[in-house]
């Protein structure tokens, strides 16, 4: 007998990949594959992807070929798996900020930015492995900035979701899927509104 997914007011239609966008500790990861599950679509990993494409971790990329290097294999990983089948795809916090990156989300894609405080992101990330922009004297401080500096270009987003200190992984992922809901029943010109385009 087969298990259908989770029922979903996206059910329906998920004809497109949703792109979850935001910093690091943001949730991107845990809540995504918990969307996934409920609307029945694979769930990808743009990091994990580069790392398999690579043979390296993020930190061995940073480390032996520099960011450009790995932003550039970010974008390439992330056309390749935009112009596969629908899923819902977990990006890298810099991956947005990119401009022709960003520009291939948004053209090709449903982006999802999890917006988070950073002393909630601060909670989730602090003294975890695998951060190399955290690698430095005063890791919460670089935190911050990054925040500061990328949250204009999250802000394109075609949705923005808040994320709440202890709110399930189940109940972030309904929340999303509630607010992806609202914006594809919405008409063109009320999404340009409530996005300020």
């Amino acid at each position: 007998m087969n298990v259908q997914p989770e029922s979903s007011p996206l059910q329906s239609y998920p004809k497109r990949t949703i792109v979850l966008v935001g910093m690091m500790g943001a949730g991107k990861t845990s809540v995504g594959k918990k969307v996934a599950a409920m609307l029945g679509l694979p769930f990808l990993d743009s990091d994990v992807e580069i790392q398999t494409a690579a043979g390296m971790s993020i930190s061995e990329i940073f480390a032996s070929l520099g960011e450009p290097a790995f932003r550039d294999g970010e974008r390439k990983v992330i056309a390749r798996l935009l112009a596969g089948p629908p899923c819902v795809l977990a990006t890298g916090g810099g991956a947005f900020i990119a401009e022709e990156t960003r520009r291939e989300i948004l053209k090709n894609a449903l982006s999802v930015w999890i917006r988070a405080e950073v002393d909630v992101l601060w909670e989730r990330v602090r003294g975890r492995p695998g951060r190399p922009l955290l690698a430095q004297p005063n890791p919460k401080k670089v935190l911050s900035e990054l925040s500061r500096v990328r949250a204009p270009f999250y802000a394109e987003a075609d949705v923005i979701v808040d994320s709440v200190r202890g709110m399930s992984h189940e109940a972030m992922a309904e929340k999303i899927i509630q607010a992806i809901s609202e914006h594809e029943n919405s008409p063109v010109e009320a999404r340009s509104a409530v996005q300020g385009k």
